[in-house]
């Protein structure tokens, strides 16, 4: 898994969304996982459900985690690149570069944004797929 901050591109936004998508990995193959490690009444005694629900849950909200922060990481990365120009463009208003270059940051900082949402989503639908799957095998600790 990636680390934040490490490979993750925060200048290019298309390397950015390829370094999600590979992170986004596990939640894309919740159902195949669930599938492959979580018994069936049949084969309830070969496996350890409780454990194997409750390794993948970790697993999971780890990944999770490390995604939400490295989004974050970027739109403050971003943000601040955003800030930078907008003082650049109050001294001088009339540079074209410059205020295209503002323009390009703010639309990368909407579309960085924008993927807390998608988060949000992947990582609802990956939950609820787990908690189908496993909530017989393992309860998953409260969070506050």
């Amino acid at each position: 898994m990636t680390a934040p901050g490490e490979s993750l591109n925060c200048e290019d936004f298309s390397m950015f969304q390829e370094v999600l998508k590979v992170m986004r990995t596990i939640d894309d193959r919740i159902v195949h996982a669930l599938n492959t490690t979580v018994p069936t009444a049949s084969f309830k005694g070969k496996v350890d459900a409780t454990e194997t629900c409750k390794e993948l849950y970790e697993s999971l909200i780890g990944a999770h985690m490390s995604r939400d922060k490295a989004i974050k990481t970027c739109i403050a990365q971003t943000s601040a690149v955003v800030s930078q120009l907008r003082e650049e463009r109050a001294k001088d208003s009339d540079n074209l570069t410059l205020i295209k270059q503002l323009r390009k940051e703010q639309t990368k900082l909407k579309l960085m944004q924008s993927e807390l949402n998608v988060e949000e989503v992947v990582n609802d639908r990956s939950l609820k797929v787990f908690r189908e799957r496993c909530r017989i095998h393992y309860s998953p600790p409260k969070v506050q």
